[in-house]
């Protein structure tokens, strides 16, 4: 057990002489999940002692373990907290701490996890997804995720902290949009601005304008944009999206492309024609000699792929 790891023994101290940790990755605590525990610390008081630290200068405890019972604490008026004191750690160590601790609890919002995953990085000038789901406990997906939201300016992070959940912009619309805003065609067009389109979508998403339902119609978009670059129709997309940015009246579908719909749906039948081909080549002809109608289904195929062929003059299967 590290010197961290030691309890220097439970011990009951007033609650305001505790202050909340300012490298905890949980920052939003709204009001109404904290109902249930603070009525249960009305009935029991706090029967788990909070973990906490005196940091180099401070005559108050920091919490490193047990925020969520203090904050039910301070609420009821309790007077005093069992606490048990450990040893003041270092930054990194204090971080790597609260994500340790907190990954067993229930999920938190992420914008606040990602700023401190963000010091992190700083602190040890690690980068890699891996080694940072490594040292925090979480899904190296969940890492990928807050460092998308990082290289979001301080204003729109801003937004994924308002205090009322009412007004709080989810994090998953960012992470939505990121591909988007970031896609090469997208980033290249002369009408590009970032501050904009992040404005403008942002607009969309409350007002419920241009047909948009859910922030999954990012997905929507970026398909629209994947599909019209294989089929060479890269000027015409990005002609499209720049007027949805900046027409609340356009409608998302709007920028379909027929020519690059054409072209989704002839990839997907090819895909099809595939699987049949593999179907049609398995088939042992003595095993299934008995099954007509299997055969006459086949001589249909053969026909009607005969026709097609023909009506778009292409030689026909001998």
């Amino acid at each position: 057990m590290s010197q961290l790891e030691m309890e220097l023994g439970p011990k009951s101290v007033p609650t305001d002489s505790l202050r909340p940790n300012p490298h905890n990755p949980r920052r939003l605590f709204d009001k109404l999940p904290l109902q249930t525990l603070e009525d249960s610390i009305r009935r029991v008081g706090v029967l788990v002692p909070l973990t906490v630290f005196r940091a180099k200068g401070s005559d108050k405890f920091t919490i490193l373990d047990g925020q969520r019972r203090w904050i039910c604490a301070s609420n009821i008026g309790l007077a005093t907290v069992p606490i048990n004191e450990v040893p003041e750690p270092g930054t990194a160590q204090n971080i790597v701490t609260m994500f340790q601790i907190h990954k067993l609890r229930e999920d938190w919002e992420l914008m606040p996890t990602a700023l401190k995953l963000g010091v992190l990085m700083e602190e040890l000038q690690e980068r890699s997804d891996n080694a940072l789901a490594e040292l925090t406990g979480l899904n190296t997906a969940v890492v990928t995720r807050c460092k998308k939201l990082l290289t979001f300016e301080e204003q729109y992070q801003d937004m994924m902290l308002y205090a009322d959940p009412k007004d709080r912009i989810k994090a998953d619309f960012f992470i939505e949009l990121y591909p988007v805003l970031n896609d090469r065609t997208v980033v290249g067009a002369d009408w590009y601005n970032r501050s904009a389109m992040i404005e403008s979508f942002l607009r969309k998403y409350r007002d419920g304008l241009s047909g948009f339902k859910s922030i999954t119609d990012f997905r929507k978009i970026k398909q629209y944009l994947t599909i019209a670059r294989a089929a060479g129709k890269e000027a015409e997309i990005l002609s499209r999206l720049g007027r949805l940015v900046e027409d609340d009246g356009m409608e998302i579908a709007d920028l379909e492309i027929d020519a690059a719909k054409i072209h989704r749906e002839a990839t997907n039948l090819v895909r099809t024609l595939e699987k049949i081909e593999e179907n049609i080549d398995a088939i042992d002809t003595d095993e299934f000699l008995g099954e007509e109608e299997l055969w006459v289904k086949l001589e249909g195929l053969v026909r009607k792929i005969s026709e097609k062929l023909a009506s778009a003059d292409r030689r026909k299967v001998s």
